[in-house]
């Protein structure tokens, strides 16, 4: 199961890629919706190879995620790997400059069921792929017009 999205930025690709290497922030966001993160490497400054324990519930059973970020090509893309209990799944961030104040940020994502169960949870979100694809779609607009607004006052 794939989404994909892409937005238009007024701010610099430099800008754009720092405001993504926030982890600390997203953190702090997941934090507050109730999930559970634990970072599991020791790295000072973003790498490849950070990585994340997040335990969350999702249609009423706890789960566990492992996340690792295993490409950080500054300033131009982020690739992250995760890992649960039968499903596999991936999240690309692209960005593009399209001038020196405007960056195009593509995000695309792909869950990949491994066992049975898994498979029947990720069949039972197909049923809802339109409105599920809406919602990405709105969640990286509203995100990239954060990112716009964070820029604008900082210049």
């Amino acid at each position: 199961m794939q989404f994909s999205s892409k937005e238009d930025i007024e701010a610099p690709i430099e800008q754009v890629f720092a405001m993504l290497s926030e982890f600390e922030s997203f953190e702090r966001s997941a934090i507050r919706r109730g999930i559970e993160v634990i970072r599991t490497d020791s790295f000072a400054a973003p790498i490849a190879g950070y990585a994340w324990n997040a335990r969350f519930k999702l249609r009423g059973k706890m789960r566990d995620m492992d996340i690792r970020l295993v490409n950080y090509d500054q300033p131009s893309a982020m690739r992250f790997e995760s890992e649960s209990k039968g499903i596999e799944g991936s999240m690309m961030l692209d960005m593009v400059a399209l001038s020196p104040r405007r960056t195009r940020m593509s995000v695309s994502m792909e869950l990949n069921p491994k066992s049975l169960s898994a498979k029947l949870l990720v069949q039972s979100l197909k049923l809802a792929k339109n409105n599920l694809t809406n919602r990405f779609k709105l969640s990286v607009a509203d995100y990239a017009q954060n990112m716009e607004e964070r820029h604008s006052r900082r210049v």
